[in-house]
């Protein structure tokens, strides 16, 4: 049996829905028979590969990194989830939303600087505009809300991907 090939993503969010995903605990034994881990923080690649079957999702669209990032994922996967409600509302990371970037980064990094105030910019990647929702940068196949999913909802939503049914999640999820 072949098996499917899933990365996960993390971009601005808190890794929580990462540690959802762990915490299906036994059950991950049952997913790793199945799916081939071909990226994510859990996996030592450095570039996200071609032809990725299924990609889970965590954390808003919030700088240029994220967005290029997320295109790049999208063009290379089959089936993207947003996991999660920063992923699906962008949630916590637009907060930031209701306040000019600049403003926002001179507050931080100039104002509320004890010691050496100025923005940062090597290394730092550049902030959106505003954060977003993944579907508002790229395509999603399926949302999957919760602050974070628990894990019985991942595990049921990946059950349902590996067996090749679209789930049904009226019953199960609920945002925040």
């Amino acid at each position: 049996m072949k098996k499917v090939k899933v990365a996960t993503v993390w971009l601005d969010g808190c890794s929580g829905c990462h540690m959802s995903f762990l915490d299906i605990d036994e059950a991950i034994a049952a997913v790793a028979q199945k799916i081939d881990l071909v990226y994510g923080p859990l996996v030592d690649a450095q570039e996200f590969p071609e032809d990725v079957d299924l990609v889970l999702v965590e954390g808003a669209v919030s700088s240029q990194e994220d967005l290029a990032k997320i295109q790049l994922i999208r063009e290379r996967s089959k089936y993207l989830v947003a996991l999660g409600d920063c992923a699906v509302t962008s949630n916590v990371p637009a907060m930031r939303n209701a306040f000019p970037v600049r403003k926002l980064l001179d507050r931080v990094y100039v104002e509320g600087a004890e010691q050496n105030p100025g923005v940062p910019a090597d290394g730092v990647p550049k902030l959106l505009k505003r954060a977003v929702p993944v579907h508002e940068a790229v395509k999603v196949d399926l949302h999957v809300p919760g602050c974070p999913p628990a894990a019985g909802t991942i595990l049921y939503v990946l059950s349902e991907l590996l067996e090749g049914r679209m789930p049904d999640l009226s019953s199960k999820v609920r945002f925040g």
